[in-house]
């Protein structure tokens, strides 16, 4: 799969007979939202987890030197809580073009905090891209995110930014907050 996923994203679902869509938020969509938003309110997902394990060449890294940003891995048991925001399909080109490093579409089952269900859409950037990473140890990714820098800015500032935007949703998340502790004294 190639770099650039904006053209694949768009043959893959046609979103034009909705009205609204969902859109579930687990990495820079919860602190950085720069699209237009109907509602939005926190929710989570079954069976994945967040995990830095995403090439950025395009906004925390460079080609040559890409930075890590998080994309979602199958994890049987486990709970992701991140936002969703409720937009309209014209912002889907917005975001096919923000999430195209190697970001697929994919419909998920999505359940807020009072219980109720919605379908919606998620990006996850699967093993078969060209940016994809894959597992490190923690401190490795740190030392990796600490000496990445793209033209959204320093990498470092999307982990720092994502763990305060968890916390304020209440959320403690163990790999963000353990990559964080060996971040720091990098800084």
């Amino acid at each position: 799969m190639p770099h650039d996923t904006t053209a694949i994203n768009r043959q893959r679902q046609d979103l034009s007979q909705h009205d609204s869509v969902w859109l579930f938020g687990y990495g820079s969509l919860i602190y950085k939202v720069d699209f237009p938003y109907l509602e939005r309110q926190p929710a989570s997902i079954e069976g994945w987890s967040r995990r830095f394990w995403q090439g950025s060449h395009d906004h925390r890294g460079t080609p040559e030197n890409p930075g890590r940003v998080l994309t979602l891995i199958k994890t049987p048991g486990e709970r992701c809580t991140g936002m969703a925001y409720k937009v309209s399909p014209d912002v889907f080109a917005h975001l096919d073009h923000r999430e195209k490093n190697g970001y697929l579409r994919f419909f998920t089952p999505m359940t807020f905090t009072d219980g109720t269900h919605e379908q919606g859409l998620v990006y996850i950037a699967t093993e078969e891209n060209a940016a994809f990473l894959g597992d490190a140890d923690e401190a490795d990714i740190a030392h990796h995110i600490a000496h990445s820098e793209g033209p959204s800015g320093h990498n470092a500032e999307y982990l720092l930014k994502l763990s305060d935007g968890l916390a304020e949703l209440g959320i403690i998340d163990p790999h963000v907050e353990a990559i964080r502790r060996h971040l720091e004294p990098l800084l």
